[in-house]
Order: C-alpha cells, then structure tokens, then sequence
C-alpha cells in the first residue's frame, strides 16, 4: 500500500470514520482507511466470544442515525435491516411494572394504571418534546459556526440555527432555554408524579455520561435522545439484523464499493506534519503512509495529545483538549442464555415486553444513588441497566432454543478507587447479575457465559477515552461550537489538512453517522 500516495488518509474504522470515507470515495477522492484492530467497525460489531452466540459487545442499539447516510449510502443494498424496537418493559420493586408501547394510546392506559394525571400530562408532554426535537434535529446535520466571526459562512450558518429557533412558539423557545440547563429530574417532575414514569423517561437524560439525574444539564442529554427516529418514526429506536456489527459492514460495504481501500491490523502511532501542513501517518510498525489530506476518527485526546506533536498546536488549544471531560460510568455485559429470563412482575400475555428495552430504572431517587456510589471512584450497588435480548428479534444471534442478553450498565467509574483488575470485574459483574435476578430470579440457574467490559477494557479495546461511548461527556460545555474547542468545532483543526470526524466531533456520540457526513461535507467545502 504504501508505495502509492492518497488523497484522503482516514485514521479509524469506527462507524464515522467509515460514513467519512465513503462520502469522500463517492466525491471522486481517493481514499485509504486504516483500523488498528482485526475488524472494523469501532465499538460498533457483533463478536461471537461464546461458541455460538453472538454478542453486542458495545453498542447495541440504533436510534440516531441519521436518515440521510442510510439513503445516500444505500445502506438497506448492502444489507442492513433495520427492526423497530416495540416497548420498553421496567420492572418494579414491588412486583408491578411499567412499560410503554408502540401504540401512543395503549401507552397512555398503562401510565393510567399508575396515574391518571400522569397518563393525561403524557399527551402533552410528548407533543411538546416533539415540537422541539423536530426543530432542533437539523442542527446535527450542520458544521458548527463560529458565533464570534464575521466570515459570510459562519453567519449564513448562525443564519440556519434561527431560522430552527424560528420553528418554535414562544412558549416552546423558553421551555427549550430551560431544558437545556435544568436537570432531567426537575423537568420530569413538572410534568408528572409517579415514580415509575419519571424513573423511565429520567434514564434518556443519563444514559452514557457520568451525571446524575438531578444534575443540571442532564435536561438536554434527555432532548438529545429523544430526537431519533427509524424509518421516519419519530423518536424510534432499532435493532440491526445481525446485531451492530451489521451496520458497520454495511457501511464497510458501501466504502469498498465506492473505492475506499481499507487496512486492518494498522494502528496510527503518529501524523505526519510538514512545513504546518499533515501529510501523511506513520504506524506504530514503522510504516508511512502519505496523502493530500489526513482524517482522524480517533478520539480528541488520543489524536492531539499523541499522535500530533504539541509543537505544531496552539497551546490553548491543547488546554482545551485536555481539560475535555471524558470520565465515563458505563460496563456492558452481555450474557449466554439456556432459556429465557423469567420476570416475577410480568403477567401472563405480556411476554412480547421481552422484545424490547427491558430497563431497571424503578424511579428517579434509585437512579441518583447509583450515580452517588459512583461519583467518588467507585460502582453502583444497584446500577441502572438497560437490557435487550436480541436473539428474539434475531434468531440467528444464538442457538435455537437459547438467547443472549445485552445489558448496559451504569454507573461504574472509570477512575476506580484502586484501579480495575480481574477481581473486581468479576465482583462487579456479580452485582448486575444479583440486581437482574430480584426481578428475574431464575436468571442465575440459565447462565451458560458471562462477559463484562469495563471502561477500562472499552478503552483498551476500542480506544474510546476512559472508556467513554460519547468520546466525553455531552456537557453544555462540550457540545455545538464547543466541541472539542471553540473556533475548532467545524472539523477542521489548527493543523491546515488535519480534520477529524468522531464523537469528540458535534453532535457527538451515539451511532449517528453525523460526524462523518458532516466533516466530509467541510472537507468538500475546503477541496472539491
């Protein structure tokens, strides 16, 4: 390979990075890609760890990504297959549950079953959240503005944010002020009373960063993940056919088709900088790669406190980079199932709440105290989980008659008083498992395997930052033309021809595929 030079140099296989160089394929570029690991695809594969069981071992479930990049990249062609997740099941201490439904109204009488008021402040609540999400999706297709400058584009651009903006009442433009600084906790409980209800809608507002559901700025975390959708359905979340790992082959797919030359095994140790200029990678084998323009999917730190020297950054600008929070809360566990888990709460009939989200996420008071155990370097003693079991909405996933679960699991720090080691893996683990089985009690009896990644195995594994699935945290500080620093927010970097394209990028983590669009969208600005 490397007696050829590149247009486009790309540095990481994650979903991004492949959405990016494909984009730049497509646009005539020539392009060359290179993963550190054996497989592509980031955080974002199915591994078969287990004999016959094929696990999410990181991500594992769709919602954000983002419409254009299935169409333009005729995803569905290269076979990705979206299936629409049907409910969300929260088991409950005292032997009941709540769960919501695809059908608004049928949602609607289970809320009832808690609360009345509730149930009739649901109606208003969801078209309120969808009036506002539906008005600020567009900002996750746009390359962040410099509010300070006066250049024609970056005002153009500020132009785009009000005519969002402009979308809402008056009414709904203050309530979005207020959401965007208040804390999911505080928000929920102008709408409603039960505990339960709150509970479950509260996880949207925590899911990933290491805030607490009464801590501000978890308001917008919430809105941040409300603003989904599948097939066109609004706030709808999916299960890809295959697992994740199937959308990032589909996406591999679609970069290979389009010209993108993709090589494993080829972890970047440095960038190559010339006369100011990035030229180039070097591998960590000794192996140089050269080209007109070098992308970084890689996370902030990694890319600019390791592989560029800080003699060609400004100094404020590696301040920015290393004050960029990035301490992460999240485990992910994914089990091998002799059968499937009994729940004690769920009645006769209700089976099919097993095909969607199952979460332990009883009330908003039990959230928060996961987050207190934590905050200190420590662990949940009852974490909040979000469960799937994918094998019943893929078959193929594990053996028949047997299942897997997937279970995301917060909190946990990744500064663990005292570090992680295999010890107290094992002993973490055993707590989820302990939480799981007070609502499904014969869980323990049908484990075939276990697997458990920390943040500490998530960052050595997939080079996410102390293990954080959002490349840092979606604090106001972090987010928009903040992200990872002011003036550097529109994938350009202070090194001429040096982009990036991942989750440090807005709009951030999840799988949106918004970063590598986006950055390949500047990069076609700059050199058409």
């Amino acid at each position: 390979m490397n007696d050829q030079k590149y247009d486009v140099i790309v540095i990481g296989g994650g979903h991004n990075g492949l959405v990016n160089a494909a984009y730049l394929a497509k646009a005539g570029k020539r392009v060359l890609l290179l993963e550190r690991r054996h497989v592509v695809g980031g955080a974002t594969i199915t591994e078969e760890i287990y004999p016959g069981f094929k696990y999410l071992i990181a991500s594992y479930l769709i919602s954000l990504l983002r419409p254009d990049v299935i169409k333009e990249l005729d995803l569905p062609r290269h076979g990705l297959e979206i299936m629409p997740l049907e409910s969300t099941f929260v088991p409950l201490p005292d032997g009941n549950y709540i769960a919501e439904w695809p059908d608004h109204d049928a949602t609607r009488m289970e809320i009832a079953r808690h609360s009345r008021r509730d149930a009739e402040a649901y109606e208003e609540y969801s078209r309120t959240m969808k009036r506002i999400a539906l008005a600020i999706r567009p900002l996750l297709n746009m390359i962040p503005p410099d509010p300070t400058s006066q250049a024609a584009e970056d005002v153009a651009k500020l132009a785009l944010v009000r005519g969002a903006i402009d979308k809402l009442s008056e009414e709904d433009f203050y309530l979005l002020s207020r959401l965007m600084t208040m804390s999911a906790a505080d928000f929920l409980d102008e709408w409603f009373e039960s505990p339960a209800l709150k509970g479950s809608k509260a996880t949207s507002g925590i899911i990933g960063t290491f805030t607490g559901p009464r801590s501000p700025g978890s308001g917008y975390i919430l809105l941040h993940h409300y603003i989904g959708e599948i097939d066109g359905v609004f706030r709808a979340w999916g299960f890809a056919r295959g697992g994740t790992g199937a959308l990032s082959q589909a996406i591999a797919s679609a970069a290979r088709e389009a010209g993108v030359e993709i090589g494993v095994n080829s972890s970047v140790d440095k960038i190559i900088i010339k006369n100011g200029q990035a030229r180039g990678v070097k591998l960590e084998t000794g192996e140089e790669f050269f080209a007109d323009i070098v992308v970084s999917n890689a996370e902030a730190k990694r890319t600019f406190l390791s592989m560029v020297d800080a003699e060609h950054l400004p100094k404020d600008f590696i301040s920015d980079v290393r004050r960029f929070r990035t301490a992460s809360p999240a485990c992910k566990v994914n089990l091998a199932l002799d059968g499937l888990p009994k729940f004690t709460c769920l009645p006769p009939g209700k089976e099919a709440l097993l095909r969607g989200s199952i979460e332990v996420a009883p009330s908003i008071d039990y959230l928060e105290q996961a987050y207190d155990d934590a905050k200190y370097g420590g662990w949940a003693r009852r974490p909040f989980m979000d469960a799937l079991i994918p094998s019943l909405l893929d078959p193929g996933m594990a053996p028949p008659g047997k299942h897997v679960m997937s279970i995301f699991v917060q909190y946990a720090s990744s500064e663990l008083e005292g570090g992680w080691n295999e010890e107290k893996k094992a002993e973490f683990l055993d707590i989820v498992i302990d939480t799981l089985a007070e609502y499904a009690p014969n869980l323990k009896d049908i484990i075939l395997h276990k697997h458990i990644m920390t943040p500490w195995d998530l960052e050595r594994t997939f080079a996410l930052p102390s293990g954080h699935i959002f490349h840092g945290e979606l604090a106001l500080q972090q987010i928009f033309f903040l992200r990872p620093s002011p003036q550097w927010s529109n994938y350009r970097t202070p090194v001429k021809d040096l982009y990036m394209c991942g989750s440090s990028t807005h709009p951030g983590g999840c799988i949106t595929g918004a970063p590598g669009r986006n950055a390949a969208l500047a990069i076609l600005e700059d050199r058409p």
